[in-house]
């Protein structure tokens, strides 16, 4: 029992936090200044607007909402699409003409009230959006992680990617009711799971959105599920403390710093180091296992956390990068550690990661049908087994690199991701890009192009200039046809700027110029490896 409580507790950290990372609007007070403004007034009553109807809303609920300090007044609509999509739409009294739309963390779920998802929305609201939201079908309150398939079935494709475009399209009939004209450009922005969604809605629904920000996507879900598995299996019968994963987080970047000609605390491209933690972090010596070493099973643990899940002999899924280990402020707070703490290695002996909890959650009750509550992954073999997970694949994962559609029709895509992620593995969006760019040829960057953040964590955080603002580079490329050559991003540190960098269009990089401070954006260059 305590152990199911560790896997319920794990997986709803990682679904309430991350879509908090969603990189937003830089400034609020200047973002949108270049474009038309709010000045779009409704052309009917908030109350009347309660009355809209279509065939999939069983239930909506239209308040009018008074300004604030920290929003400006707007029609709150509320409700349920069938049989349980809870979703909202909030319609600024002065509306750009534009409409923006968030998503989901982990299995979703969460509160459309939850504070992060509020502040988002109210971001959004501020510079004149009409924003929308959804649970994807169910409340994890009720039916925590991957429980909900057990109430109906359908649960399972409504949060693969079937309430996301009835919310989406549901909600843009909606804002053209209230203010008499339909929407100009419509924007998806968030992270993980949300980016996910948003990359679903560039292969399967390209009339949906103009512009798509895919941050840190968890598009391979499955192959994410096996690599959990296959990590737990590595470093779930050794002990690898904080203290320990702090010495190789050490060793990583003694190694690796430099090896882009810059020393200056960040891995550019971490799969140019050749790190081996048996050979690259003192041993300890027989019968002992002290904070400053590692003995062989935990060399080989790490390894293989480095080195990804083995099929038939075969890398079947990327690891994760030197560098995701590196210590870093806590994603759940309470102060730093190594970024693979409670991530991927727990601090409990026997204990459950996040990474974890999330892919038995997958396994027990989206894989398997009927569901297998009590599925044990430890039984799952690498060599007979993967097929499994093909049957939810083809419903949840984001790997259809053929985006033509979405192309075809003016659509944007931009999708970053952290080298030192430590919940996804970067490799998935890198792989993805590249099989994009060999399925549409080698103009692709004009649509579709990914940032890649050396020292950054999951969606943000982390070591490196993890601060920057897609979403107006995402506009630019949409309305004005300015494709993002470089973001400028920063490091903040107690409300201090520390850093700034470039982000760089991949596979371009950032170059140090050789004069000026190294924390300067300016003295860096976008170039080719």
């Amino acid at each position: 029992m305590l152990r199911k409580i560790a896997i319920c507790i794990a997986v709803s950290a990682v679904a309430a936090v991350a879509p908090v990372y969603a990189q937003t609007f830089a400034d609020l007070k200047s973002a949108l200044v270049d474009y038309s403004k709010a000045d779009i007034e409704p052309a009917k009553t908030c109350e009347a607007i309660g009355q809209f109807k279509s065939k999939e809303i069983v239930q909506i609920t239209a308040t009018a909402i008074a300004a604030t300090a920290g929003t400006p007044a707007y029609c709150k609509v509320t409700g349920m699409l069938d049989p349980e999509i809870a979703f909202e739409v909030s319609l600024p009294t002065g509306w750009n003409g534009r409409f923006y739309m968030i998503g989901n963390g982990g299995h979703a779920g969460e509160s459309l009230e939850d504070p992060s998802r509020t502040s988002q929305r109210n971001a959004a609201l501020q510079i004149g959006f009409a924003v929308a939201q959804t649970n994807t079908g169910h409340d994890s309150r009720k039916e925590p992680g991957a429980t909900f398939v057990l109430s109906n079935p359908q649960k399972a494709i409504d949060y693969a990617y079937r309430a996301v475009h009835l919310t989406a399209t549901t909600a843009k009939d909606i804002t053209k009711d209230y203010y008499g004209q339909p929407v100009k450009r419509a924007y998806w922005n968030s992270c993980s799971n949300g980016g996910r969604q948003g990359l679903i809605e560039a292969q399967r629904f390209p009339d949906d959105f103009d512009g798509i920000v895919a941050n840190a996507p968890w598009l391979d879900q499955t192959g994410f599920t096996i690599g959990a598995m296959w990590n737990q299996k590595a470093v779930g019968d050794v002990r690898l403390t904080a203290a320990k994963m702090a010495l190789v987080a050490g060793k990583v970047m003694a190694k690796c710093d430099e090896v882009d000609g810059l020393k200056d605390g960040l891995i550019d491209d971490p799969r140019k180091c050749r790190f081996d933690p048996a050979a690259d972090v003192p041993a300890c010596s027989a019968s002992t296992d002290n904070p400053d070493c590692l003995t062989s099973a935990q060399a080989a643990a790490i390894a293989k956390v480095y080195g990804g899940p083995v099929s038939k002999g075969k890398s079947f899924f990327p690891g994760f990068e030197p560098g995701s280990e590196a210590v870093m402020p806590n994603f759940f707070g309470g102060g730093q550690s190594s970024g693979w703490m409670n991530m991927i290695v727990s601090e409990q002996p026997n204990g459950v990661s996040a990474d974890f909890g999330l892919a038995e959650n997958t396994m027990r009750y989206l894989v398997h049908k009927p569901p297998k509550p009590d599925y044990d992954y430890k039984t799952f073999d690498y060599d007979r087994d993967i097929q499994l997970l093909e049957d939810w694949g083809k419903l949840a994962d984001a790997k259809n690199p053929d985006l033509l559609g979405f192309r075809k029709r003016g659509g944007k895509l931009l999708m970053t991701y952290g080298w030192a992620d430590p919940i996804l593995q970067p490799m998935m969006g890198v792989n993805y890009y590249e099989q994009a760019v060999a399925i549409n040829g080698p103009d692709t960057r004009d649509f579709f192009r990914l940032f890649m953040v050396p020292g950054m964590s999951h969606c943000s955080g982390g070591i490196g200039t993890d601060q920057h603002d897609p979403m107006t580079a995402i506009i630019d490329w949409v309305e004005k046809g300015k494709a993002p050559d470089r973001i400028e991003a920063k490091r903040i540190v107690n409300g201090k700027i520390v850093r700034t960098r470039p982000l760089c269009p991949y596979p371009q990089v950032a170059r140090y110029a050789g004069q000026g401070s190294i924390d300067d954006a300016a003295n860096f260059r976008c170039v080719a490896p």
